[in-house]
């Protein structure tokens, strides 16, 4: 039994989550649902990139990107991922850890719709770190597609959804002389119950 009270409290992670991340969206002057997304690459190195988390679910947390992307491929041949939200005004951060799989239906497809056109037209013209020779040829590929696809274009098939369902999400929170409060949530599948453990600062 831990002694969990305040923001901590709460039976489910995942409503403690959105419920930090809307604290977090009245006292962040820029993109409060910001991570850092880590992978590893097919030789054990480690990658991390700031991504935007689009929504926090009942079971996972989801966010969007260009298949080809590094990140993406990498996130392919391991199943797995981490990510840091870290809020500097609230002084909390959210470590999450677990199990990826893609959201490449309706979901995606009704994200994909609510960006703007230019988003859209950029997602259809970027081959996501892959190499570029210059501004100017991205620019007039984004032409290109622009003429192919014009001012409604469907979700590429190579962009969607990656939805992260946690096995370890630990709440984090800046106490006084750097004696933080930590909560770890922990469970050995997805499908088992959490175990709550307050680990030390």
């Amino acid at each position: 039994m831990t002694d969990r009270s305040g923001i901590f409290a709460g039976d489910d992670p995942f409503a403690i989550a959105r419920a930090w991340l809307s604290d977090a969206e009245a006292t962040e002057p820029n993109d409060p649902n910001a991570i850092a997304l880590a992978t590893v690459d097919g030789g054990g190195l480690p990658n991390a990139r700031m991504v935007l988390l689009k929504e926090i679910e009942a079971d996972g947390f989801l966010f969007y990107t260009n298949y080809g992307s590094a990140k993406a491929r990498e996130i392919d041949v391991a199943g797995k991922a981490a990510f840091v939200m870290h809020w500097k005004s609230l002084r909390r951060q959210i470590r999450v850890r677990g199990l990826t799989s893609r959201e490449e239906g309706r979901m995606a497809d009704e994200y994909f719709a609510s960006r703007s056109l230019q988003s859209r037209l950029g997602a259809w013209a970027s081959r996501q770190s892959q190499p570029l020779a210059s501004r100017g040829r991205l620019m007039a590929e984004v032409a290109r597609v622009t003429a192919v696809h014009g001012v409604a274009p469907e979700r590429p098939p190579f962009w969607g959804g990656i939805r992260l369902k946690p096995l370890e999400i630990e709440f984090w929170a800046d106490g006084a002389f750097r004696l933080h409060d930590r909560f770890q949530w922990r469970r050995a599948a997805v499908e088992e119950e959490w175990t709550v453990t307050r680990l030390s600062p």
